[in-house]
């Protein structure tokens, strides 16, 4: 058994649930701790101390309820004026915030990007949640996790490799512990990228994958990866960058997309779809497609670095400053064989 210090109480509820005897999940158990310890002691980022110290800096309060489906997560309750400026100091301290809103008693936390956008979009195209075990690939901040959790799911894991989301996830989840009053939860953030997770679980009812397909030099391998995390039977719920297009065509970059270094392949919808259909998803269907506005991602004050207006060609915002065509997503669904 590998000790986790500081990050313990995070994860000895999923480490038990993982471990369980019979469990579907066995074999991922057998070696999560040892994976957590290398990820979050052995090869801990330089900021983790600072970041450890504004999560410890949350005050010890309890929300009189923690409402998931709604716009912001919110932890509601009256605090002092002198709490108040603790809570946010700390909150502060976790900064920048780019996936939310969130409402931590009386501090508004607004995030760069209005993901409870994202969700309105794709809810009413996905099965209902209510006592699926989810897996959510690239969960960021996990708002959507939580927003899972409140459709009812029985369990939501989420992967992010950014340490920095691990923390804002866990002072979200401090307060709707508190407000639940439980000592755990099933909703779990651990610090990995999607490649890390065991081959061929077959476990997870739902698996989300939304903005990472383009991050990914293979994004077939990526695809491959959501369909073996799966049940048969299975959804996949893929939301990424796309271009307009028939099917074979796709964007690759000559350098940046939108001034990110990391982008690959935009393809068009059709092509995505055939990628998917070559692969051996069943059902593949389009659920949404949009623009991104800067209504819906933008600088704020807990966001206060550069954001969609200064990646767009401030002359015709229908392309990048590269001259490449301005960021469109797609949300596609389907289920595994």
């Amino acid at each position: 058994m590998q000790n986790l210090g500081y990050f313990q109480p995070f994860y000895q509820d999923l480490i038990e649930f993982l471990q369980e005897p019979d469990n579907r999940f066995t074999s991922w158990g057998e070696n999560i701790e040892s994976e957590l310890k290398a990820e979050l002691i052995d090869r801990s980022h330089g900021d983790m101390a600072r970041w450890q110290v504004a999560f410890d800096a949350l005050p010890n309060i309890t929300p009189k309820n923690a409402y998931l489906n709604q716009s912001a997560v919110e932890l509601q309750g009256d605090i002092e004026s002198q709490t108040h400026v603790e809570l946010k100091d700390a909150l502060k301290g976790l900064m920048p915030w780019r996936k939310g809103p969130f409402q931590f008693f009386d501090v508004p936390v607004d995030t760069e990007w209005r993901s409870d956008w994202k969700w309105d979009r794709i809810k009413d195209h996905i099965s209902p949640l209510k006592n699926r075990t989810i897996l959510d690939v690239g969960c960021g901040s996990g708002y959507h996790m939580w927003r899972m959790y409140g459709e009812g799911a029985a369990r939501v894991i989420g992967v992010d490799p950014s340490k920095l989301f691990l923390w804002q996830f866990e002072a979200v989840k401090k307060y709707v512990k508190a407000a639940q009053g439980v000592e755990s939860l099933p909703v779990h953030f651990l610090p990995f990228k999607m490649e890390d997770l065991p081959k061929n679980m077959r476990r997870f009812d739902t698996v989300f994958s939304m903005g990472v397909l383009y991050h990914r030099r293979s994004p077939l391998d990526h695809l491959s990866e959501l369909k073996s995390a799966l049940r048969t039977g299975g959804q996949v719920v893929l939301e990424t960058l796309v271009i307009e297009g028939e099917e074979g065509e796709v964007l690759m970059p000559e350098d940046r997309y939108a001034m990110m270094r990391n982008v690959w392949f935009l393809p068009s919808v059709p092509t995505l779809m055939l990628w998917m259909r070559r692969l051996g998803f069943k059902n593949v269907r389009l659920a949404e497609k949009n623009y991104t506005t800067m209504e819906e991602q933008r600088s704020t004050d807990w966001m206060g670095f550069s954001s969609l207006k200064d990646f767009l060609d401030p002359n015709d915002p229908s392309k990048t400053v590269e001259g490449l065509p301005a960021p469109l997503r797609a949300t596609i669904v389907a289920e595994a064989p």
